[in-house]
């Protein structure tokens, strides 16, 4: 057998997923279509040849995209009799691609848990909506949800240069010409995202096309089909409009107006476009609510190779005027996806004099404000909106991500402050 993890790119999401393997609970992975569950479902099976020494005899696959497969699970007592004759004498592992398609799958697979077999269910679902209408209630207690998003930029730089992976996550000071290496890979990854396939693909012509094929099977089968969108156009058009204003204030009435729908509808395909795993919803940060606004989200997208793809616009960054809008949305998406965001909470600051901080990571007690600027100048200017958040809260520590200064540290107050670039995220989270 090939080795999976040379023909693949581990996922960061591997060992914990992994982990899960030897609880009796089902292991449930969720994601957006094409982010890679099925390739990771194939090396957690190799996991278990390799690691756990278990022979394939024992471990069943089943594509539930495929007819034939679909069909083994139309009856649930015939399926409990064939996994229980299959595990008398040692455990089995059964992995079941997009599990959802399982006719009234929630109670089928219940059933199968609560029959105390010898087995362990792995099942993946490529929407949340789907696993929270298929999978509610009757599986409390009998499941765990881990969720695989598109390439982190780490598992990018895994693909692209390991060497430089490796440096990048070493505590050791980068020299400027692999740092110079990687800023211009990250400005890749910022324009074509994370998609496995994307990042794979050799040419930008070969890019945009799997990002076209992508978003319209995004269209027609999640939006159009699971989700029963009526009216496809506005669907796509409020798409669009999103995507235009990453990082700002969200209105949700103007949209309403500038569609040609009501309030309620347009709530509706946005919560939609989030429970499918295409953008990310940020609310304020408030302790005083006659103080600052409360109603007015901010949304970005998790993945932005299907971002610049609404708007179709792949050029390069330093061509563009809404790069700064993109680094936000990648700071936002690694956040998301870094150890740091781990027992915390993400929220935006912006009072009603329009002072304004990107980013606060709440854990517990402790607040982190981060700013995001493309480039900042040769003084260490602190930008007024951190300034006067600052001064309000006196957080211990700050951050200014950006793409032109890093290694830089200046005192406020009590607050310490570091220039950093967006990759050293995670070194500041460990350090910290």
């Amino acid at each position: 057998m090939q080795n999976i993890e040379t023909k693949y790119i581990k996922r960061e999401i591997f060992k914990s997923v992994a982990n899960h393997l030897d609880k009796p609970e089902i292991t449930i992975i969720t994601g957006s279509r094409q982010v890679g569950k099925t390739v990771l479902l194939d090396q957690l099976k190799h996991y278990l040849i390799k690691n756990k020494k278990i022979s394939s005899t024992l471990i069943f696959y089943y594509n539930l995209d495929l007819v034939t497969d679909w069909e083994i699970f139309q009856n649930q007592g015939d399926f409990i009799e064939f996994l229980k004759q299959r595990s008398q004498k040692q455990k089995i592992y059964v992995f079941i691609d997009e599990a959802q398609k399982v006719p009234e799958a929630s109670r089928f697979f219940k059933g199968v848990y609560d029959s105390k077999l010898n087995a362990k269910l792995i099942l993946t679902g490529s929407s949340s909506l789907e696993i929270k209408a298929k999978f509610k209630e009757t599986l409390t207690g009998r499941k765990a949800i881990f969720s695989l998003s598109p390439f982190s930029f780490f598992e990018f730089l895994g693909y692209k240069n390991k060497i430089l992976k490796k440096f990048l996550e070493s505590k050791n000071k980068i020299n400027k010409i692999d740092e110079s290496k990687i800023i211009k890979l990250y400005k890749e990854y910022l324009v074509f995202g994370g998609y496995p396939r994307v990042v794979l693909a050799k040419t930008k012509n070969d890019k945009q096309n799997i990002l076209k094929e992508i978003y319209s099977s995004y269209v027609e089968r999640d939006a159009i089909g699971f989700l029963d969108i009526k009216n496809k156009s506005a669907y796509i058009r409020l798409l669009k409009l999103l995507a235009a204003q990453i990082g700002q204030l969200v209105n949700i009435d103007e949209l309403a107006m500038n569609l040609g729908i009501d309030r309620h509808t347009v709530e509706k395909y946005i919560l939609a476009l989030e429970d499918t795993f295409i953008i990310k919803k940020i609310t304020p940060y408030f302790r005083n609510k006659r103080q600052e606004i409360i109603k007015a989200n901010k949304i970005y997208f998790l993945d932005l190779g299907i971002r610049n793809l609404a708007l179709e616009d792949f050029k390069l960054l330093e061509d563009r005027s809404d790069k700064g809008s993109i680094l936000e949305n990648s700071v936002l998406n690694e956040l998301l996806l870094s150890k740091q965001i781990q027992g915390g909470k993400l929220y935006f600051w912006r009072t009603k004099q329009k002072t304004e901080v990107d980013f606060i990571l709440e854990k517990g007690l402790e607040l982190l404000p981060i700013e995001i600027k493309w480039i900042v100048g040769k003084r260490d200017t602190i930008p007024a909106g951190l300034n006067n958040f600052i001064n309000k809260f006196d957080p211990n520590h700050a951050l200014i991500v950006n793409l032109s200064k890093n290694n830089t540290k200046i005192t406020i107050n009590q607050t310490k402050i570091n220039f950093i670039y967006p990759f050293e995220l995670r070194k500041f989270s460990q350090r910290n």
